[in-house]
């Protein structure tokens, strides 16, 4: 057997493995080494009430793949001499000044916000949460907000850190996406649109739905197997990790248009920003920008005991210490996930690229499924 058909074969069997088991509804993946496409695949189903075939051109929404695709726009920024990665926030947005619990008024930086080490967090449902109480919209919830609201929100929760101190992962890219629209003079989309998506090709990645016939329907992990996203969906049973799902926020033109989690977009789409970064950055980045952007960004700051040997840079994850991760990939890998069910790596030294977006929440993200995916790609299952 061809080394082609052994991956395919591997791959096959953990993505028809996961759909039998009732854990995921349908999947796109995308596999390329040395730039060109070894693995292809649309599974499952885009609509399972109505018997709809997931395609390869499905659109997903996008959630947390957002994040790399505004950084890159930020960094663009950088390239051009518009916007520098050690200006404070406070030189573009005035009158967001977030406080510390004693009440002092830190600086935060561009730098920060890239790395999520300015202090900003994600909410969380427990009825005491400074973030809860404040009505923070997470990016993925509360149709209709504008963006000038939710930072006036953001804004009156404390900071949990002084920035640079600490590591955690939140409404940062949120706060950049601000600093973009006000760098360029328009909209988050259009900022977007001239400096990554435009110019790599990606005509379906946007902060609207291109097509809706397209469009995956959303479904969440339930006890009998994946569930159809309500509007609004909770999703998991602890309030401490439970994420609160609106389907309906990227078809509603109001919703402002969040850098952390605003956009939808297909796999393809994706593969094209992945291989832009891998190659070094052509035609969006600097090759410079891109090399700094793939370092460690956060040096020994704690991570979350789950996430052994990985750091942070400008992008993603990165691969750091692959044993004390116990995984395949190679140090120095790129890697980050979305909330609707999805997960991205980069591997620059086995020249990997590799995709795989769901419609199933959580598992398509956090689950079983993405590591069956990992050791698939890396040829750990028979």
């Amino acid at each position: 057997m061809s080394q082609a058909a052994t991956l395919t074969r591997r791959i096959d069997a953990a993505i028809d493995r996961a759909i039998a088991e009732k854990r995921i509804v349908g999947a796109v993946v995308l596999v390329n080494q040395d730039g060109k496409e070894v693995y292809a695949r649309a599974a499952g189903e885009l609509d399972r009430e109505a018997g709809v075939a997931m395609p390869r051109d499905a659109i997903f929404r996008l959630a947390s793949f957002t994040k790399p695709i505004v950084a890159a726009a930020v960094l663009a920024l950088v390239d051009q001499g518009k916007l520098g990665l050690d200006d404070a926030v406070a030189k573009w947005l005035p009158d967001f000044r977030p406080k510390l619990r004693d009440g002092a008024v830190p600086e935060i930086r561009i730098r920060q916000l890239l790395s999520h080490t300015s202090g900003l967090a994600y909410g969380t449902l427990l009825p005491d949460d400074p973030y809860r109480l404040a009505k923070v919209c997470n990016a993925l919830d509360q149709p209709g907000l504008s963006l000038e609201e939710n930072l006036r929100r953001l804004a009156h929760v404390p900071l949990l850190f002084a920035p640079g101190t600490a590591w955690r992962y939140g409404l940062s890219i949120d706060v950049l996406g601000a600093i973009i629209e006000k760098v360029t003079g328009g909209s988050l989309g259009s900022a977007v649109a001239t400096l990554v998506t435009g110019p790599l090709g990606m005509r379906d990645t946007t902060f609207g739905v291109t097509d809706m016939r397209r469009l995956a329907i959303p479904y969440a992990d339930g006890r009998n197997g994946p569930i159809r996203m309500g509007e609004p969906q909770i999703v998991r049973d602890d309030p401490a990790m439970a994420l609160t799902f609106s389907p309906t926020r990227i078809l509603d033109p109001k919703s402002y248009q969040s850098g952390g989690a605003g956009m939808a977009g297909t796999a393809g789409d994706f593969m094209k920003f992945m291989e832009a970064i891998r190659n070094g950055g052509v035609p969006i980045l600097k090759r410079e920008t891109v090399a700094l952007a793939g370092q460690n960004q956060i040096g020994d700051l704690p991570r979350d005991e789950t996430e052994a040997g990985w750091r942070f840079g400008f992008l993603s994850a990165v691969m750091a210490d692959p044993a004390a991760a116990k995984s395949p990939h190679s140090v120095g890998t790129l890697e980050w996930g979305g909330a609707y069910g999805h997960r991205w790596f980069i591997d620059p030294t086995e020249r990997l690229s590799v995709v795989y977006l769901t419609n199933t929440a959580m598992e398509g993200v956090s689950g079983a499924f993405p590591i069956e995916m990992r050791e698939a790609v890396y040829g750990r299952t028979g």
